[in-house]
């Protein structure tokens, strides 16, 4: 993968085809964290929980179905993506890239969280934990790699 800023405000992603076909796997995962992950409070303690909880909730569910519309873009689109010479390329904003974070970090957070939120590695790897710890670790490596991509490295 190679992230290249052509741009103030526009990069160049490249992959090869096995490298596109892993982002595009992860994408499909979208969302993994639990849409009861973000209480409204920890304590309770406010006057009207149970609404202000409600408006969390909704805000989120739209905030996860537009997400879901522009992975389904960013994947399908075919004007998205130009092969050249076996790679894969496009031509991504800022803005752009700052979603791709954020759904890589919920698949990734997410299946975190789907593994139990092991404080280490896992010890014993099974059939049901592998899908799940590939793909938080493969999410992972893609964050790394367009923030160093980002910061300059």
């Amino acid at each position: 993968m190679k992230l290249t800023r052509v741009g103030e405000h526009k990069f160049e992603l490249e992959l090869d085809s096995r490298e596109r076909v892993l982002l595009v796997s992860l994408l499909r995962l979208y969302p993994r964290v639990p849409s009861t992950f973000m209480p409204v409070s920890k304590s309770g303690d406010l006057p009207d929980a149970a609404s202000s909880q409600k408006l969390i909730d909704e805000a989120l569910a739209e905030q996860r179905s537009e997400n879901q519309r522009q992975v389904k873009r960013f994947i399908d689109d075919p004007g998205r993506w130009r092969e050249l010479n076996g790679s894969f390329q496009a031509s991504l904003s800022d803005v752009e890239i700052d979603w791709l974070l954020e759904v890589l970090n919920d698949v990734r957070i997410g299946s975190w969280m789907i593994l139990g939120s092991p404080e280490e590695l896992l010890e014993l790897v099974t059939q049901e934990t592998a899908p799940h710890l590939w793909a938080m670790e493969m999410a992972g490596f893609f964050q790394m790699r367009i923030i160093h991509a980002i910061e300059g490295g």
